[in-house]
């Protein structure tokens, strides 16, 4: 396969311009291609507003070999493999029952599709309700301020990604060609066929919701099983005296279900979860997380920015991702930036509040809104005890709680430099799921922490400017960016109790969509490898 790199388009171009622009480089004629598809596609914004897309374009053709000596230096000869699930070892150390994963969020859906493939027969559990139930679950409580603790934002059919932007880029080093199967598993199951190529893919809540649905009833069809409103309430292990295993777990407090794979992709806030682990002395312990405020500007200054115009029919909505250094060596950063999207009330606990960011698929929306972040360490929230972390994520939520009187507290930008309570807003409305309330989200924070996000939007104004204008609405607090604890885990990704497997984000190993689901996949590996799968 001949690869051509940086081929550029203007945008609003045909698939036939495209196709005419390779044979024109490869100096070929269209009949004598047999394949053409795009591999990566970009966008070149280094001369605005003369913006162009730049494209990784892959060619089958029987010239491979003359086009080769012709153009040695100026294309690329690849052999990209697919990804094979390596469960070849039949003959494994252990033989077990049916596996039980807890969490439907990507991490859980990958492992239990994985295992439902060769035959495993997995049992999914999920405290909350499924997709379609759980949809109406959260616009009840956008609507209303009813909270169902156990369907939510944060929990049910899909995790907590669902009701974000859906974004699918990742930094994690891949070499088997994971990210491309969940990328390609996501397409078979409804997602556009454009996240395979583009550079910063992402579904959309509404997609999503789909995806899920269809991935749900595959693992179904392969004789796997699924069961909503089910949560783990307690762990029984089995004790001897080398070393100590899984034996079996309680549901919703009075179903027993014997196994010897437990496979714990809970997802970052289940946090009675981590309690009970505690309990039950697997080792964890807490890690370094960010937290923050999600900042609202109009969706056209970012396009502006970005592209020196502020809209246009055939370029996406404009994204951007910042980050700088504090004076007090801290970092702070953008996190999961939704252009053209909504900030979510995204509670999952009584008396506390929590946002995140959401996006449709056509990114619509008349604001874009980020998370900005600061990084805080175990020596800011408790030292050494395991769930520290979860503590001081509560403190700030039940702050923001109260801050905003059971709504989103929003504050615009100069009122939080001033640690003023914001009175009225300025040209930047709020897009935001469920009520919000005119407040002082200063005051949720430690002052260090304060002062860290006031500085770092200052910062980040320098490069997109605007950021810190005084209007820009924030509301409170970003708390939920990451798993506050690590449970440890071997490397055959085993804890210290035999059987039982940690997994995804909320184990602390992923940290997004793509990223959990391919850590989803490498515990299904690590089960195949290591147990006999055919005494299922």
């Amino acid at each position: 396969m001949i690869r051509i790199n940086q081929l550029k388009m203007h945008p609003g171009h045909s698939f036939d311009e495209l196709q005419e622009k390779v044979c024109k480089y490869l100096h070929i004629s269209v009949d004598q291609i047999d394949e053409i598809k795009i591999h990566k596609q970009s966008i070149d914004a280094r001369k605005k507003p003369d913006i162009c897309f730049s494209y990784a374009i892959d060619v089958k053709t029987k010239q491979e070999q003359c086009i080769k000596k012709r153009l040695k230096n100026k294309i690329q000869i690849v052999n990209e493999l697919p990804y094979k699930l390596p469960f070849q070892n039949k003959d494994g150390k252990r033989s077990f029952k049916r596996p039980i994963v807890i969490g439907s969020g990507p991490a859980g859906l990958f492992c239990a599709y994985l295992l439902a493939q060769v035959g495993c027969k997995p049992v999914l559990l999920e405290r909350g309700g499924s997709v379609d139930e759980r949809t109406e679950d959260v616009k009840r409580f956008w609507n209303t301020g009813k909270l169902n603790l156990a369907s939510n934002v944060q929990f049910g059919e899909g995790g907590a990604g669902t009701f974000s932007d859906g974004k699918l880029n990742t930094l994690v080093k891949d070499v088997l060609g994971r990210s491309q199967f969940v990328l390609e598993t996501f397409v078979k199951f409804g997602a556009p066929p454009s996240i395979l190529y583009e550079n910063k893919p992402h579904i959309g809540t509404d997609v999503l919701i789909g995806v899920v649905k269809n991935m749900r009833n595959a693992i179904l069809d392969l004789g796997g099983e699924v069961r909503f409103h089910s949560q783990m309430t307690n762990i029984e292990i089995e004790k001897n005296d080398q070393n100590k295993k899984i034996a079996s777990i309680i549901i919703n407090q009075k179903e027993k279900i014997e196994t010897d794979i437990l496979v714990l992709a809970i997802g970052h806030s289940a946090r009675d979860t981590f309690q009970l682990l505690y309990d039950k002395e697997l080792s964890m312990r807490s890690k370094p997380f960010a937290v923050g405020v999600r900042i609202e500007h109009p969706q056209g200054m970012i396009n502006k920015c970005q592209y020196g115009i502020e809209a246009s029919d055939n370029l996406p909505t404009a994204a951007y991702k910042l980050t700088t250094k504090l004076s007090n060596g801290r970092g702070a950063y953008t996190f999961c930036m939704c252009p053209g999207g909504y900030v979510v009330n995204a509670s999952s606990e009584e008396k506390r509040l929590a946002v995140n960011g959401m996006s449709y698929q056509k990114r619509d929306g008349k604001n874009a809104n980020s998370a900005v972040i600061v990084t805080v360490s175990p020596e800011d929230f408790g030292g050494d005890f395991p769930l520290s972390g979860v503590e001081f994520q509560r403190m700030l939520e039940e702050k923001a709680y109260q801050a905003g009187e059971g709504k989103v507290p929003v504050q615009c930008f100069g009122d939080f430099v001033e640690n003023k309570t914001t009175i009225k807003l300025g040209n930047v409305e709020p897009q935001i799921k469920g009520a919000y309330k005119l407040s002082n989200v200063r005051e949720i924070f430690p002052e260090f922490l304060s002062e860290s996000i006031e500085e770092g939007i200052f910062a980040m104004d320098k490069k997109i400017h605007g950021f810190a204008r005084k209007d820009a609405v924030l509301s409170g607090v970003e708390s939920r960016t990451s798993s506050p604890v690590k449970i440890q885990r071997n490397e055959e990704y085993e804890s210290n109790i035999s059987g039982i497997f940690p997994c995804g984000e909320g184990a602390g190993y992923a940290g997004g969509i793509t990223s959990a689901a391919m850590d989803g996949m490498k515990v299904a590996e690590a089960i195949l490898k290591n147990w006999n799968i055919s005494q299922v």
